[in-house]
């Protein structure tokens, strides 16, 4: 799995090695504190056992390809994004962590080994493939007959506590509808039969969907997690995009700080997130 391939995703491409991927990377713990409530959930219904050969498809900072190599997964995780990479691959070192691999790539084309895993994870990364049903396809391959399959992923974003901080951040600037679950959107897979279909022509069988509601943790009180969320990288996008000037992000800071004020608790901020935990598996 050395080298690259062709990439087809050229606008996600460009984000996660710009802005997006050096915030991610530079940022690594807070989005870990976001994202970890998710990992055992997924990482149990992997079902890894000794020496399985696991794919992590948008790795990231490699979280996930840690802990499933730490489960004695044989782990090899796959994203676009050189920051994130560089920091998978310098925490894997701090935590000598072993039988881990990061290589760079867009797995709706790269050139895996047929049958090469035993089980092919996600955690937030198959959301914006170019072509779904292709990029699944394509996992499917990699994996061995009998292989599984397992992903989280959003659902509608009306469900989510998120909701509530876009919506004040919307009453100063005007925002995307982000109730729209376009193809291209976080919530890309948030209609369960959509997500059927995918993986069905993918050529998976045995799908399932499991609904969780786990906790974000978005930082230590509603400034804090305010300060961060302004530097994410669609928002900024988007502020750009509707010419806001500095009074206007201004105003937007303070509508999202006092939306998070709902939301401190005395551990810090904690949002719900409404998330699918999706398996399959290649026949």
């Amino acid at each position: 799995m050395e080298g690259m391939t062709d990439m087809v995703n050229s606008a996600q491409a460009e984000a996660w090695n710009g802005y997006e991927g050096r915030h991610w990377a530079e940022h690594q713990d807070r989005y870990d504190n976001l994202n970890d409530a998710a990992n055992a959930p997924l990482l149990e219904a992997a079902g890894i056992k000794e020496g399985d050969r696991l794919l992590d498809v948008g790795c990231g900072n490699g979280r996930v390809t840690r802990l499933a190599a730490r489960r004695g997964a044989r782990a090899v995780g796959i994203d676009l994004s050189a920051p994130m990479l560089a920091r998978a691959r310098d925490s894997a070192l701090a935590e000598q962590a072993e039988d881990v691999t990061f290589v760079q790539g867009d797995a709706q084309v790269y050139d895996f080994e047929e049958a090469s895993f035993d089980i092919a994870v996600s955690r937030f990364g198959v959301m914006f493939f170019a072509d779904p049903a292709a990029a699944f396809r394509n996992i499917g391959r990699a994996l061995r007959p009998g292989g599984r399959l397992a992903f989280v992923c959003p659902q509608s974003f009306s469900l989510m506590d998120q909701a509530v901080i876009f919506a004040a951040i919307g009453t100063q600037v005007t925002l995307p509808a982000l109730g729209e679950d376009s193809r291209h959107q976080p919530a890309s897979f948030a209609d369960p039969a959509h997500t059927e279909r995918v993986l069905s022509e993918a050529g998976f069988k045995g799908i399932g969907l499991r609904a969780l509601a786990l906790p974000q943790h978005w930082g230590k009180d509603a400034s804090d997690a305010s300060a961060f969320l302004m530097g994410w990288g669609p928002l900024r996008h988007w502020l750009a995009l509707a010419d806001a000037d500095e009074r206007t992000r201004t105003r937007a800071h303070d509508a999202a700080t006092e939306a998070f004020h709902a939301f401190e608790t005395r551990q810090g901020v904690n949002l719900t997130s409404r998330l699918w935990l999706v398996t399959a598996e290649r026949p």
